[in-house]
């Protein structure tokens, strides 16, 4: 993961608010649940957003991009993740702390936190009772969107979760075919799109899933291959498989990147080319 998630550094064009109580029935005490469990399995310890990039290293936050050198946070993170110039993390104490680009203030946003992404369109956390969390940009509180959760993302204009018998839910915009349900209307709430996922990522208009038994699907834009030749030039509506015997993945604007099972890393869309192509024979240490 940690070699994926650097390339996607390099390449990707994506991997305020004051400290707030916790969400009503949230318990800071609460013993982690499988849900929780699943989702820290794919905590991400780096994270990149045009500018801005974070990684965790050996109890501080290392964030670099928008000032003219890279400087040290004193942050021992578990996670990290950004949207615009502002810096997020799961710290060591499992508070989903803030913190804008190049300043020194942080905020507690949440506690009990095991998990986070975070986009243009909002944040989302899922805690260790297993719940998952919202909040929208500019929205004063948290809202839950489900009693449990084992992955989602935020993808600053349709947001994904993963629910723990495999269910793929999306809302928000679907004029890019982001629901992958054959149509481009959105809808209303949440929408239940696809079944078996273990993991997802979305970035502005198009999302991929990771299926259980290794396949990785996408749906969306594609302008520039991020999804393969599915949709190639315009779009995709319809969920399609683009890669198999995959163990993890991570996608950019324009480029996606995948772990297989045989730890090999691939790469697609953008300078990479349409079709998947191997980078690294093995990856150690991921």
């Amino acid at each position: 993961m940690r070699v994926l998630l650097l390339l996607c550094l390099l390449h990707c064009a994506h991997v305020v608010m004051a400290a707030e109580p916790a969400p009503a029935g949230a318990s800071a005490t609460a013993v982690c649940q499988p849900a929780a469990l699943a989702a820290i399995q794919r905590r991400t310890p780096v994270a990149a957003y045009y500018e801005l990039k974070l990684a965790a290293l050996q109890g501080r936050v290392i964030e670099w991009g928008v000032a003219p050198a890279p400087r040290s946070v004193p942050v021992s993170a578990l996670q990290v993740a950004v949207a615009g110039n502002q810096a997020y993390a799961v710290d060591s104490q499992h508070r989903l702390i803030t913190w804008a680009a190049g300043a020194n203030q942080r905020e507690v946003l949440l506690d009990n936190t095991v998990w986070l992404a975070a986009g243009d369109s909002g944040l989302m956390a899922i805690r260790c009772d297993g719940s998952l969390w919202r909040r929208a940009t500019g929205a004063a509180q948290w809202s839950q969107v489900a009693v449990a959760a084992i992955h989602g993302w935020v993808g600053d204009g349709a947001d994904y979760y993963v629910d723990p018998v495999g269910g793929l839910h999306v809302q928000g915009e679907a004029h890019r075919g982001q629901y992958g349900d054959g149509k481009l209307t959105q809808g209303t709430g949440w929408t239940r799109v696809a079944t078996d996922a273990v993991a997802v990522v979305a970035h502005t208009g198009h999302a991929l899933y990771l299926r259980r038994d290794g396949a990785v699907l996408g749906t969306g834009g594609n302008r520039f291959g991020p999804l393969s030749r599915h949709g190639l030039g315009d779009k995709a509506d319809v969920w399609g498989v683009i890669f198999d015997a995959a163990a993890t993945l991570a996608t950019g604007s324009r480029h996606s990147l995948v772990i297989r099972a045989d730890r090999s890393l691939w790469a697609w869309g953008a300078e990479d080319g349409v079709a998947p192509k191997q980078v690294l024979a093995a990856v150690v240490g991921a």
